[in-house]
């Protein structure tokens, strides 16, 4: 009983049978009274002789004027037990009504006593003509109450079936109407049943489940997005898989580095002296900024990044900045320049972090330019906004590459390092973007590259 088809079957089987009772009991009932209302008006052929009799009236006084009282005699006589004398009116029914009106069917006698009206729709269809010489000049209705049309065995043999017929036609429609829900109903839930299916497959750790966007438009968006639910599943656990191997191979390089000198120093192949040491606490640091990285981007994903955002002058974050890497550029022969206009006005942002974004840029700059090469830091108001921008004559990427250069560990060249983590520009593009601003690359390959992101203004 708690299956949806099952559910909705009963359902459409409630609202069926419902509405055979209500056809069934409306139809009987107008029915019943459409007889009755057929029966109430007598066959006028019965009183021919009132026919005649007002035929000849007509004739003789050449209108209906009159007929009226004339007919109220007829009616007040007492009425004869059998046949009757000719061209008197044979009445076997005191209740019996009649009706003349004239050839415009405008009442001129009834004899209830409503006139002034013209014959209703009953009357009109029950009503026989009066005709003098071929021209139709009157007309001629003669009815019982209502009531009064006593069924005879016959009429209530042809309202038994009439009843039964219409009980037949309920019960064949209720059946037909059933089994029609029934199938509707069950290619209904159908996509709901494979949607089910497949959703306890990807709780088993299928991910690559899709189903047939079929059914109703709310049930083919379920579908759709089911589709594309498992897509972005089947995305993200491939995206771990390999932030999961990239990860241990950043993390086996250095440590392989750091257990080999050690190695070598205990059978006393290296020396146990200060320059070995720097070199393996060189890879500890590795190891270091590779840990804080990781943590900077799980703190990120989970909106969890402490940020302390207040108004700061750029500029003295910038000169800071490029003032700590100034000995790492001359080591490599690359110059390292800041050109900010005067009147930059501040930004409201985390100054901590904002050091930290622009020293991920300049060290993927740094790593990426020759010697003899130029880093240059830059900054401009556009609008509500100030865009800072890290510029290299470096080598400079490709086309294909250039939308993958935030991805985690991502390296145009695979076999090279370079001596970074290979998170630093995805750290910056969290760090930016917790910050309301946007970061995006730009490169000319063979010229350099240039790396903007904004911050809002105050």
């Amino acid at each position: 009983m708690n299956r949806l088809w099952v559910q909705l079957t009963l359902a459409f089987a409630l609202v069926i049978l419902v509405t055979v009772i209500i056809v069934a009991v409306l139809a009987d009932l107008t029915a019943g009274r459409a007889f009755r209302q057929y029966l109430a008006y007598t066959d006028v052929a019965r009183f021919e002789n009132l026919r005649e009799g007002l035929v000849r009236y007509y004739r003789l006084h050449g209108g209906w004027e009159g007929v009226g009282d004339v007919l109220e005699q007829v009616m007040s006589k007492p009425t004869p037990r059998k046949g009757g004398r000719p061209g008197t009116v044979h009445w076997p029914d005191a209740r019996l009504r009649i009706i003349v009106a004239d050839a415009e069917k405008r009442v001129v006698y009834d004899s209830q006593g409503w006139r002034d009206r013209r014959l209703t729709r009953d009357e009109r269809a029950a009503a026989q003509p009066l005709q003098v010489q071929g021209e139709t000049v009157g007309w001629l209705v003669i009815s019982r109450p209502v009531q009064a049309a006593i069924l005879g065995p016959l009429e209530q043999m042809f309202v038994r079936r009439v009843r039964g017929l219409l009980v037949v036609g309920g019960l064949l429609a209720g059946a037909l109407g059933l089994l029609l829900g029934l199938i509707l109903s069950r290619n209904l839930t159908a996509p709901l049943r494979r949607l089910a299916a497949a959703a306890r497959a990807v709780a088993d750790g299928d991910l690559g489940q899709q189903v047939q966007v079929e059914g109703s438009a709310e049930i083919a968006e379920v579908g759709q997005a089911f589709n594309e639910m498992t897509r972005a599943l089947a995305a993200s656990e491939q995206q771990r898989q390999n932030m999961v191997a990239d990860i241990a191979h950043e993390l086996r390089s250095p440590l392989s580095v750091i257990q080999g000198n050690l190695q070598a120093i205990l059978d006393d192949v290296y020396p146990l002296d200060k320059a070995e040491i720097s070199r393996i606490y060189d890879e500890t640091r590795l190891l270091g900024r590779l840990v804080d990285d990781l943590r900077e981007l799980a703190l990120a994903d989970a909106g969890q990044l402490r940020l302390d955002i207040r108004p700061f002058a750029l500029e003295e974050v910038v000169s800071a900045t490029v003032g700590s890497l100034s000995l790492a550029a001359e080591a490599q022969q690359v110059r390292l320049t800041a050109e900010l206009p005067k009147d930059l006005p501040p930004v409201r942002a985390d100054a901590d972090r904002v050091a930290q974004v622009l020293r991920n840029l300049l060290l993927n700059a740094l790593r990426h330019t020759p010697p003899g090469g130029k880093v240059t830091v830059a900054a401009q108001t556009q609008d509500d906004m100030v865009e800072i921008s890290v510029a290299d004559t470096g080598e400079g990427i490709a086309a294909e590459d250039l939308p993958h250069v935030f991805e985690r560990f991502w390296r145009a060249d695979r076999a090279r390092s370079g001596g970074g983590s290979g998170l630093g520009l995805s750290v910056a593009q969290s760090l930016v973007e917790a910050q309301g601003g946007r970061i995006w690359a730009e490169s000319v390959q063979g010229v350099g590259s240039v790396f903007r992101f904004t911050l809002p203004r105050l």
